[in-house]
Parts: structure tokens; C-alpha cells; sequence
């Protein structure tokens, strides 16, 4: 690994996996998020005192959304597909956002559980622009799991 100790990652440089193949790099992510229910428990001491704890409660599924170039990636393509028909048998799948380091080697993996594409727009595109097509998907998933 390229990092040495006390070295932060860099945001130039990450992925989509899914099903556990690179099938994707990425121009943004925005959303990666993790949240779970906060349970509130009051009692009385044994000396008449309030007291409060906080407990974990149920996780919350989330969303996320990425930028991709408009490229003609199958894979990708097809995982947008299923989704937005509704094949959910095939359309969930799981996928990870992953970061790579200045070698490219994988140093943080986020991994989306049950993953499927809700949402695409593609960008503008206007003519005689010199720009780039984009598409944004967001991606819903049941579970994030960070490693």
C-alpha cells in the first residue's frame, strides 16, 4: 500500500463492484451514509435518581448516488435496467463503492447489501458544448457495511 501511517485517502480514485466485479469508475459519490434508530430508556436509580441511557435500535436502509460517465458499460447498463423495469429478482444485487490509493489498490470498501438502481438522469447536452456525458444513478440499498 502506497499510504503510509497517519496518511488520509484522496477522493480521486474509486469504483463500483458489483456482485464482486469492477464494473465501473466513478466521477462522484454523494450520500454514503449509515443511520440506525436511537432508543431512549429512562429509569430511577436505587437511590432515586433519574437516569437515562440510550440504546441502539433498528438500522435504517439508505441510498446513495453516483456519477458515472456516460460510457457503454454492459454491466452497469443492465443493473439500471433491471431495476428500473422492476426485475427485482435479478436487479438487487451487492455491490461496494470502493476506494483505491495512489497505486490502485483497494483501502476502504463500502458494501451495499440488496443494492438496486431507483433513479437516472442523464446530463444535459447542448449543441457545439465540449463537455462530457454524465449520468447520476441513485442506488437504494437495505444495508451498508463499512470495511
Amino acid at each position: 500500500m502506497s499510504l503510509q501511517p497517519g496518511d488520509a485517502l484522496t477522493s480521486h480514485n474509486f469504483g463500483l463492484q458489483i456482485d464482486g466485479v469492477m464494473v465501473e469508475y466513478l466521477q462522484s459519490v454523494e450520500g454514503l451514509s449509515m443511520e440506525q434508530d436511537v432508543i431512549e430508556y429512562q429509569q430511577v436509580s436505587a437511590n432515586g435518581k433519574p437516569v437515562v441511557k440510550k440504546l441502539p435500535g433498528v438500522k435504517k436502509a439508505g441510498q446513495c448516488t453516483v456519477v458515472r460517465g456516460a460510457t457503454q458499460s454492459a454491466s452497469f447498463s443492465q443493473w439500471i435496467n433491471q431495476s428500473i423495469q422492476g426485475n427485482m429478482g435479478s436487479a438487487r444485487k451487492n455491490a461496494s463503492i470502493i476506494f483505491m490509493d495512489y497505486m490502485n489498490s483497494p483501502v476502504k470498501r463500502y458494501h451495499l447489501r440488496n443494492a438496486w438502481c431507483s433513479k437516472v438522469d442523464a446530463s444535459s447536452a447542448k449543441a457545439g458544448e465540449a463537455s462530457a456525458l454524465t449520468e447520476t444513478v441513485t442506488i437504494t440499498f437495505e444495508e451498508l457495511v463499512i470495511e
